[in-house]
């Protein structure tokens, strides 16, 4: 697993409580960095980025969380703490893909897969899915490729298409499992009108070590119909959004002196420039 890729939950004015919700729900969790813009938060070792300001948009189930459960139990501990406030997308129960299985919506919108497999198949515990619906739908295959192309490290798992049984297109994906720079993530395709779509609320962050793998990943993912936003941010050809940044930015935001004049440097700016950044 590779944490230099790793998600940012935009959650206004909630990131304080929500980060000790995430903790208590899952345990094995801690603060890792914290700032009133920013709370860093890692859950079984992973990263997770809470952002208090930002996108004006709110997360929903278009970017969800699979959460790797080893038995029943742990599923159903998840779900009676991410059901309080929340909504149920799918009931906790037997399913033909998992013993005990639930699709939850916790009171800060953001969506969890609680899937119970197998110890081994425990290999990353949370895992972003990617639901590509409205005009997206159908894309999900090529963006899965699209990934793997782009960054290090990266290969697709296994894609598996619906069949006729499943009352959905059969050339649409149901399940694609795929690594980029080994961080594991998966993928579906959905013709339903679900009334949402990608947006900014939940975003990608990746770590970068030098100015050149930010030139290659901005350059990459803003072409063929993607776009620059700003501070790092871009939102890919599929709808996606990512925050490409440089690794010791961490670092840089929370020196006492140069913090403040390299945020505001950061501001002025669209792609990062390292360079810029440590001389403000």
């Amino acid at each position: 697993m590779n944490n230099s890729i790793y998600p940012c939950l935009t959650l206004k004015g909630k990131i304080a409580e929500a980060s000790d919700f995430y903790i208590k729900t899952f345990g094995a969790g801690r603060i890792a960095q914290t700032s009133p813009f920013v709370i860093q938060i890692e859950l079984s070792g992973q990263k997770f980025m809470l952002l208090n300001d930002g996108p004006s948009s709110v997360p929903n189930p278009s970017v969800s969380f699979m959460v790797m459960c080893s038995t029943a139990e742990e599923t159903e501990q998840y779900w009676n703490k991410l059901i309080e406030g929340g909504n149920a997308l799918m009931d906790i129960d037997s399913y033909d893909w998992s013993p005990k299985y639930g699709w939850v919506v916790d009171k800060y919108g953001i969506s969890w897969q609680l899937y119970t497999g197998r110890k081994e198949d425990s290999f990353q515990k949370f895992c972003p899915t990617l639901m590509f619906t409205g005009n997206s739908a159908g894309k999900a295959a090529a963006a899965v490729h699209f990934y793997t192309s782009l960054f290090p490290q990266s290969h697709i798992e296994g894609i598996m298409k619906y069949d006729e049984k499943d009352g959905e297109r059969t050339d649409f994906v149901k399940h694609a499992q795929f690594k980029i720079n080994n961080f594991t993530a998966m993928a579906m395709d959905s013709s339903e009108d679900h009334g949402f779509g990608f947006n900014d609320a939940i975003s990608m962050v990746v770590e970068c070590d030098t100015q050149a793998e930010i030139d290659n990943y901005w350059e990459q993912l803003t072409a063929d119909g993607g776009h620059e936003v700003a501070c790092g941010w871009l939102t890919d050809k599929y709808g996606i959004s990512w925050q490409i940044i440089p690794k010791m930015l961490g670092k840089l935001m929370t020196d006492p002196e140069r913090g403040q004049r390299a945020m505001g440097a950061l501001m002025k700016m669209k792609k990062l420039i390292i360079a810029d950044l440590e001389n403000a």
